[in-house]
């Protein structure tokens, strides 16, 4: 950089931090290790802020959720707090390790801000009904059965079993006109971290035990900030077709039209790059100009559209 005010691009870019973006595959993490995940990232943002992009940040939230889990589980004396509780509890803890590490990287720029964000889901939501989102530690048939909570075998191995809990879909972020308000005045923002702690509006507001996914919550409020690019970061620098077999061939530019196929054929995992797909299909088709999948080291490339999986209408 030649120190030089960097140009404003045009308009804010929604970008989502996947797990691994903030943490290593493999736990537990100490919160130094999390740190330094974190401060790598941060500089990869950092970056692009730099350039002249307009941030607002989204992140996962699954392994610490899961860490406060096993805690719970491990200190049952200690009152048991209910999962969306949990939920604010990481945005906030993600969120102070980010921001601080942006704001240690930017020293000339306005400080992050970081947003509690609520996610209203539909209480009628057929999740509620089925639910599949697995959480949390690990368990044998025998300690699975004895739990107070709905578990399903997700893997193979001797602990199989994982409790599970519904997905519903986000109808509204509650905090998205404050969001919006101050991306609009040029502040740098992190939201909706985790998918959002879901609630339901019956009489006011209140929580409820499920996960919202983390990249359909960040299109969301793409869609209702009304800017241009979406951005989801996650361990690769692509989204692939025939993933992990000898014939695997990156997708780069795609229409929305050609990815939907490769969706509809089985072409990603429900567990990892599906949502991702999705989530960037819906933001297209609703209007969006472009999403995007990459990796966190690739994002200014990615954000002049040099490399990653370019989604276009």
């Amino acid at each position: 950089m030649d120190g030089s005010a960097p140009d404003r691009r045009t308009g804010p870019v929604v970008v989502a931090l996947g797990g691994n973006t903030l943490l290593g595959k493999q736990g537990p993490w100490t919160v130094d290790e999390q740190t330094a995940a974190i401060e790598r990232t941060a500089r990869e943002i950092s970056e692009a802020i730099e350039d002249g992009y307009e941030i607002v940040l989204t992140h996962g939230n699954g392994p610490q959720v899961g860490t406060l889990l096993l805690q719970q589980e491990t200190a049952s004396e200690t009152p048991q707090l209910p999962l969306d509780v949990l939920v604010a509890e990481t945005q906030a803890q993600i969120g102070y390790l980010l921001q601080q590490a942006l704001d240690n990287e930017l020293t000339d720029s306005t400080d992050f801000i970081t947003i509690v964000t609520q996610v209203v889901v539909d209480g009628d939501d057929p999740a509620f009904a089925d639910p599949t989102k697995p959480i949390g530690p690990f368990y044998t048939e025998e300690a699975a059965a004895e739990k107070p909570f709905e578990t399903k075998r997700v893997s193979t191995g001797d602990r199989p079993y994982r409790r599970v809990v519904p997905s519903p879909e986000p109808v509204e972020i509650v905090e998205g006109d404050e969001i919006a308000n101050l991306v609009h005045r040029g502040n740098l923002v992190i939201a909706a971290g985790g998918g959002g702690v879901p609630v339901v509006r019956d009489d006011g507001l209140s929580g409820v035990e499920a996960v919202v996914d983390k990249d359909t919550t960040t299109r969301l409020l793409a869609s209702e900030l009304g800017v241009g690019t979406l951005v989801l970061l996650t361990d690769v620098e692509f989204a692939y077709v025939n993933y992990d077999t000898p014939d695997q061939r990156p997708i780069r530019e795609v229409t929305a039209r050609a990815l939907r196929t490769h969706l509809e054929a089985g072409e990603f995992g429900a567990g990892s790059m599906r949502p991702k797909v999705e989530a960037c299909l819906q933001f297209v088709e609703e209007g969006g100009d472009r999403a995007v999948i990459t990796s966190p080291d690739r994002l200014l490339d990615a954000l002049a559209g040099e490399t990653g999986t370019q989604v276009r209408g």
